[in-house]
């Protein structure tokens, strides 16, 4: 496993993980321009709306995940005792080796925040195939969005582990937004569905480097790595969103 070396500065002040912070810092950039952008285009539907938000709201996740959660962890130094019959009964689900990987309480607003975003990135997709899905089936899938982010925030919030914010992310990228976009090109062949399936692919193969650990070295390690494939996706899903912000048929 690769560590990212910290940078000293003068007073004693330091950044942990200078290239994590700055790779992080990336994704926030795309995501705050694409918000930008998006913001101007003169739309008003739910799509507009849940796509703008979601670039802002993952722009302010890696922001601050970049900047507290691997720069300066080290100022906010805190912990808290999650209630033990909760935990109980979590680890009877995932088992008690999980579960004793607990985070500082600091990560959970980046981690929070990212999940918020990934449900405004699924209820997008799951609007804009609604024209080519039963009634019911959109229904159905959107009270599911609720019901899921609530589930994986008590969850994450209680337990302090990353994994669930894995789990969540894994699901609405793979599950919701892969399908409901993959439905939507085979059946129309629209660009931004496309773009949306690239956009997810490159999210995909971060995930195999974060989760398998894989780095180049102390100073691009897996976190940084999979950072780059997380800005990439990102300026595949701001081009994608483009193209269905104009799309005259599924947006009338």
């Amino acid at each position: 496993m690769f560590f990212e070396q910290p940078s000293i500065f003068p007073f004693g002040l330091r950044i942990d993980e200078p290239v994590t912070t700055i790779t992080d810092l990336m994704v926030s950039f795309v995501c705050f321009y694409a918000f930008y952008k998006l913001n101007k285009i003169d739309v008003k539907n739910k799509v507009h709306l849940y796509l703008k938000y979601y670039f802002l709201s993952m722009g302010i996740a890696t922001a601050i995940g970049g900047i507290i959660g691997h720069g300066f962890l080290y100022l906010f130094d805190v912990q808290w005792e999650s209630p033990e019959g909760f935990i109980n009964v979590i680890a009877k689900i995932f088992g008690e080796n999980l579960l004793k990987d607990v985070a500082n309480p600091w990560k959970l607003p980046g981690w929070l925040t990212s999940m918020f975003s990934i449900m405004l990135v699924e209820r997008a997709s799951i609007e804009y195939a609604r024209p080519l899905v039963n009634r019911k089936v959109g229904t159905f899938f959107a009270w599911l969005n609720i019901i899921e982010l609530l589930t994986f925030v008590t969850i994450t919030f209680v337990t302090l582990n990353f994994f669930f914010v894995e789990v969540h992310s894994a699901y609405g990228l793979l599950i919701v937004v892969l399908n409901f976009n993959l439905l939507v090109f085979l059946k129309t062949r629209k660009r931004g569905s496309k773009l949306f399936l690239i956009a997810i692919g490159f999210s995909a193969i971060g995930a195999l480097f974060f989760m398998n650990k894989w780095g180049f070295s102390p100073w691009f390690n897996h976190f940084d790595i999979s950072h780059v494939f997380m800005t990439f996706s990102a300026l595949y899903f701001y081009i994608g969103a483009k193209e269905i912000l104009h799309d005259p048929v599924l947006l009338k």
